[in-house]
Parts: C-alpha cells; structure tokens; sequence
C-alpha cells in the first residue's frame, strides 16, 4: 500500500477513495448526530440549522457530508503538498496519511465546526507558502486575514489562528508592518457585517460577541483504545520529524519555510484544543493537518521499506478493530 501511494499516478485518487471507505465505512454503519457546543460560533449554528432543515435529521446524510469532507481535504491537501514540492518527488502519501489520521478517534468522524474549519485552513496553508515568492503580496494577506476571521465565526477558539497569520508573516516575508495590518483588517472584516446583522436584529450585546477565552486540560483519554489512537498519531510524527531534519539541509529555503510553517500550524493548533473544551476530542482534528505532513514524511523517507510497512499495517489493524469490533 505504501508502495501504490508512493508513486504519483492519477488512478491513485481512486486507490485512495477505496482506501478511505474502508477505514471509514464505520460511518455509515454507526451514524452520529452533530452536536452544537458553546464554543461553536455564529456561523457554524447557522449552518448546522440550515442542514438539519435540509436534511430532516437524516443521520446518513451527515455521516456521507462528513466522508466527503475528509476525502476532499486529504485530496486538496495531497495536491497542494506536490504542487508545491514539499517533498522532494510527487506522491499520495500526503493525503493517505489524512485519511489515516482521521480515522484513528471516533470523534474525528464526526460533523463539526473544527471538520469545517480544516477545509479553509489547508487553503490558507496553501496561500501563506506562496507569500514566499509574491511581489505584491497585498491582496493575499488580505484573503488569509478574511478566511481566518471566516473560521473563528465557525468555531470561537479558532481565533487563536491570528496567530499563525502573524508568526507565518514573520516566517514567509520580511517584516513589514503594512502588511501585519491589512492582515488584521481582512481578519476583522467579517466581523463588520456581523456586527451589522446582529445591530439591525437587535441582538447586539458585547457578552456575546467578545469570544470567551478560558483555558483548560484536555480530557485524558478515557479507555486504552483512545490511548492507542494517540500513540499511533504521535509516533510516526516523531519519525517524520526526524528524517524532516535530518534532510533539512537538502532542502531549498522555501521548503525549510514550508515545514517551519506546519511547526507553527501544529503549535496554534495544541493552542486551540487547550481552549474552553474537555469533554471530547472533536477539536484535535484541528492538529489533523500538520500530523499528516510529517507521518507522510514517516513514509517517504526510509530506504527500506518495511518499518513503513509494518508502522502502517499496525494502524490500519488497529482502526480496523477498533471501528468493527469494539
């Protein structure tokens, strides 16, 4: 399996389609009703809303939004990490590790506000990697800024995104401060029709717009088997880390800025889920994103192939078991 999603071949979006039903057939079998939660924000209540009228609380048709979300983000994710080599030959990897990741908590598979936000955030990724090479760089930071503050209307902790505006301006341009603040108007500009909207209503009130920001302990893993799930997600991180480092000094500028960016990305994330929420792990998918880079890393690097091999069969057995049997 490795070895298929090793190579770039356009039959592999449908190995990867066949890859990602069977981890996550699970779904289907076992749907869930999305939840609202009080860190779920404005946008992300208007529309579960407007599905749950769409849908008429059909549990199935969640789940198959849910698939389609996880599949269109390991394929955007996947295309953008060839479009802009971040490793050194085109591969699926990237996106087979998406798919990988997602599936090892149950809570991963659920419709949310944090699923909805890794859609924007990949594109966002995607933009601030090419404001290493912009001459006019103006409009771009602008549209970061705008989906950022799009993304905290999604879910509240989300604002801690701002902060990765601001460390990957640091990362990707010289400092400029002209651009740090077209970056922080685009982040407030959905926030002026919101303002707008809830003035108009009459339902303006500062309580509920300022976002409350608490920070608390995650929920401890609550069986052996989440465990297990969290070990599978930090360990071929740690290998992906190192063979990233270990080649770093082959790697051109805007490459090394790349895997810097994800080290950002990752750290905002632990930021995020550390915000107001301890009864279930629905956010981490937050740290989706950037886990998967370095576990493709895990799988692309080694010469022998067989650690990969049996790194990624042990994963797969595992959320196999643990989505059929348990």
């Amino acid at each position: 399996m490795i070895g298929i999603f090793k190579q770039k071949h356009p039959a592999n979006v449908l190995f990867l389609l066949v890859y990602a039903l069977v981890l996550k057939f699970s779904l289907f079998l076992h749907p869930v009703a999305p939840d609202l939660h009080p860190e779920d924000n404005y946008l992300y209540r208007l529309i579960l809303n407007g599905l749950n009228t769409l849908f008429h609380h059909i549990l199935f048709l969640f789940s198959l939004l849910t698939f389609l979300l996880l599949f269109s983000q390991a394929a955007l994710f996947n295309r953008i990490f060839s479009h802009d080599k971040v490793l050194p030959k085109p591969t699926w990897l990237p996106g087979m590790s998406y798919i990988l990741i997602t599936s090892l908590l149950p809570d991963w598979n659920h419709f949310s506000a944090p699923l909805l936000i890794n859609t924007i955030m990949i594109w966002v990724w995607y933009r601030m990697l090419d404001l290493y090479n912009s001459q006019r760089p103006g409009t771009a930071i602008f549209n970061i800024g705008l989906w950022v503050g799009i993304v905290s209307l999604l879910y509240v902790p989300a604002v801690a995104f701002l902060l990765l505006v601001l460390f990957g301006l640091l990362t990707m341009r010289p400092f400029r401060i002209r651009e740090w603040f077209v970056g922080l108007l685009g982040f407030t500009f959905p926030y002026y029709f919101l303002f707008l909207i809830l003035y108009l209503s009459g339902h303006w009130s500062w309580a509920d717009i300022v976002p409350r920001i608490v920070f608390t302990v995650p929920a401890f893993p609550t069986s052996i088997w989440v465990s297990l799930g969290m070990a599978w997600l930090v360990i071929p991180f740690i290998i992906g880390g190192y063979y990233v480092q270990k080649n770093l000094g082959k790697f051109l500028i805007q490459i090394r800025k790349s895997w810097s960016l994800l080290l950002l990305y990752l750290l905002v994330a632990v930021v995020i889920i550390l915000i107001n929420r301890v009864n279930s792990y629905e956010n981490w998918i937050i740290m989706a994103v950037p886990f998967a880079a370095f576990h493709a890393a895990a799988y692309y690097y080694p010469q022998r192939n067989i650690g990969p091999l049996l790194l990624h069969w042990l994963i797969v057995a595992y959320i196999l078991f643990m989505n059929y049997f348990i």
